[in-house]
């Protein structure tokens, strides 16, 4: 893949006016992500509308919930024809295997090439201390991050979001085929927000990432577009 093509930019915008108006801004964008904000906004005329226009689409709606609700929620996301879609993996083996089926049959039904089911490991707004005094979760970040991967890969999905701070690791255990969908990118001109696990985009890929979602530092630059080219640039 050419460096753009492996830049994920988030549509982090209320509604399908400011949507368009990015999209129109950042024309060299190939992969964008709808998250939760402009799916519950818009619903599926802003995937429509990135299919026009030869988009690749991630559905980052993070599904969690029991196995029936999860295998309803991915049989009616397969027919849009999107290319990742995300649940949270702490939903547990049976709610994955189901939500992985579902989605299969789904997209067979609607004709539709089938989208890869990405499990989240860890939100990258979280950290160690967090996850140990917060969450209660008594083993180490890297090593829980790495169990619900493995739990993933196992229930049949393709991959998994993870800081890149974990990549290397994950990807060295499982294996070369499984995706890896990195946030928390931030190269080194922009600053880090929210983000606590955080990586440069070249340091991000070295380590394993196969994709890295990128927003910020693209969309609130004062040229956007300079932005994304700079980052393909030093990739």
């Amino acid at each position: 893949m050419t460096a753009a093509e492996r830049i994920i930019v988030p549509l982090d915008v209320p509604n399908l006016e400011r949507a368009i108006a990015q999209l129109n801004q950042l024309p060299e964008v190939q992969f964008w992500k709808v998250g939760l904000e402009l799916f519950i906004s818009e619903g599926p005329p802003i995937l429509e509308l990135l299919k026009t226009r030869e988009k690749r689409i991630f559905l980052d709606l993070k599904l969690h919930d029991i196995p029936n609700t999860m295998a309803g929620a991915c049989r009616s996301a397969a027919r849009y024809g999107v290319d990742l879609l995300t649940l949270h993996a702490t939903a547990g083996r049976p709610a994955l295997q189901a939500a992985q089926q579902a989605l299969e049959q789904g997209a067979e039904d609607a004709h539709q090439p089938p989208a890869k089911a990405i499990a989240v490991t860890l939100l990258t707004s979280l950290n160690a201390r967090e996850l140990a005094f917060d969450l209660q979760v008594p083993i180490e970040l890297p090593e829980y991050a790495l169990k619900l991967a493995l739990l993933a890969q196992e229930s049949g999905l393709g991959g998994a979001v993870c800081s890149p701070q974990e990549a290397q690791q994950l990807r060295q255990i499982c294996g070369p085929d499984f995706l890896l969908i990195c946030p928390g990118i931030r190269p080194s001109w922009a600053t880090a927000g929210d983000q606590q696990r955080v990586m440069t985009p070249k340091q991000a890929l070295a380590a394993g990432a196969s994709y890295l979602v990128i927003g910020r530092p693209i969309t609130l630059a004062d040229n956007p577009a300079a932005a994304f080219e700079r980052i393909c640039g030093e990739l």
